[in-house]
């Protein structure tokens, strides 16, 4: 691509991922014989709360906290998504997380529609007494319109199996009977499923295997770069290195560390629980942007949106790119690295093993019988290289990138759903 392009891109390129998503739902859309009120439709979430709720600090003093819940579609089924607390929690990122939510839980055919939710606020900075009564607040808050077969919320960004524990009780509590089917990623006490913690990341590493065998590429020949060392993309590196792949750089939100022997990855995860893994070594230490542009066969975002852009996609060498993190690609980005050939598995795919263990989840606890890990990581596999096959071949029969096939397989499954119930 000439630069003359690349700077109109960048001129032309929005970061709002609302509007992301929907460019991403056009393009998809334009394959396909989607009438025009249908896209209109899944462009835009059915339903959004915006609720405000006091909570008392350890001081005494009573904050006003703002929160969010988006419901995309439920022509399928109850939506499903995470729960995020983040202070640049905006409402715009909360409908587009829902929209692909949706996408997502079509991709690997979930009985889902998507939903997201998000609150403004900032738990590094609070005691464990006051982040459980912001958790109970913002459930007291949207728990009209959740519940096990309406909407499922989830942990996402700063939110954990213990926040989940305490949405469950105070929705129990409103309820008046234990429903442990409202929510996902609760502790294994309270109906947590087996092999949720390493779900995202695992069944990422499953489309990552496909995709090295499409490139004839043995994994203990792969080099790989990980960008964001929390939950998934730390699970992730470690499952890759355990399949023989040399991990030479990761980072966190404190910056990176690259060495091209590989590093040890038992080390970075001891320095990341006590102090800081820049302390990996001086000689060592690299940007985030340096991170996403080293010369790998596999690169995995898994922190962020939009760090993939049209100012640094020219320059990624990656073989490829395995989206962890949900958004990390701009459309504007994605033309490019079409353009060089580098394969992009979308987080709608890529990071789908989150949600698909969400769902098993869900059902143990309506069955109210439960799963060994084994159990749970067989059936995600299953679902997981069945899905990238799908996909594989929409996208080799259009000729198209993996991300518009995914989502042309998701628009379709919606659209039929809509057209059984009557909607369209």
């Amino acid at each position: 691509m000439q630069h003359s392009d690349t700077s109109t891109l960048m001129e032309n390129e929005s970061l709002n991922p609302f509007l992301i998503a929907q460019k991403q739902i056009d393009k998809a859309a334009s394959f396909l014989s989607l009438p025009r009120h249908v896209v209109e439709i899944l462009k835009k979430p059915k339903r959004v709360l915006a609720v405000t709720f006091p909570v008392k600090m350890d001081s005494g003093e009573i904050r006003v906290f703002e929160g969010y819940r988006s419901q995309h579609n439920d022509a399928i089924g109850p939506t499903k998504g995470g729960i995020r607390f983040h202070p640049d929690v905006t409402l715009d990122e909360v409908k587009a997380l829902s929209m692909w939510m949706s996408l997502k839980c079509g991709v690997v055919g979930l009985p889902y529609g998507g939903g997201k939710g998000g609150v403004i606020c900032d738990p590094r900075t609070m005691s464990t007494g006051e982040l459980e009564r912001v958790s109970r607040g913002f459930m007291e808050a949207i728990a009209d319109i959740v519940g096990p077969d309406k909407d499922i919320p989830a942990p996402d960004v700063y939110t954990t199996p213990q926040v989940m524990g305490w949405m469950m009780d105070t929705y129990s509590r409103l309820k008046g009977s234990y429903s442990p089917g409202v929510i996902t990623g609760k502790p294994l006490i309270l109906g947590g499923s087996k092999g949720r913690n390493q779900a995202t990341a695992q069944g990422c590493i499953y489309t990552i295997e496909e995709a090295l065998k499409e490139l004839n590429l043995p994994p203990e020949k792969a080099t790989v770069a990980v960008q964001g060392f929390g939950n998934a993309g730390r699970i992730a590196a470690g499952l890759l290195a355990e399949m023989g792949c040399k991990i030479v750089a990761v980072s966190d939100s404190s910056g990176g560390i690259y060495d091209a022997e590989g590093l040890d990855l038992e080390r970075i995860g001891a320095l990341k629980d006590n102090s800081s893994i820049l302390e990996y070594g001086e000689s060592c230490r690299i940007t985030q942007n340096a991170l996403l542009e080293l010369d790998v066969d596999v690169l995995v975002p898994a922190a962020l949106e939009n760090v993939i852009t049209s100012s640094n996609a020219n320059r990624i060498k990656a073989k490829i790119i395995a989206e962890a993190a949900n958004g990390p690609t701009t459309p504007e980005a994605d033309q490019i690295l079409a353009e060089k050939g580098i394969l992009v598995i979308p987080d709608i795919l890529a990071n789908a093993g989150g949600v698909t263990v969400s769902y098993f989840e869900w059902v143990q606890n309506l069955m109210n019988h439960y799963w060994t890990e084994e159990e749970v990581i067989g059936k995600l596999k299953g679902i997981m290289v069945t899905s990238y096959h799908e996909v594989r071949k929409i996208a080799t029969e259009y000729k198209t990138d993996l991300r518009t096939a995914a989502y042309m397989i998701s628009l379709l499954r919606i659209n039929e759903a809509m057209e059984a119930r009557g909607w369209v």
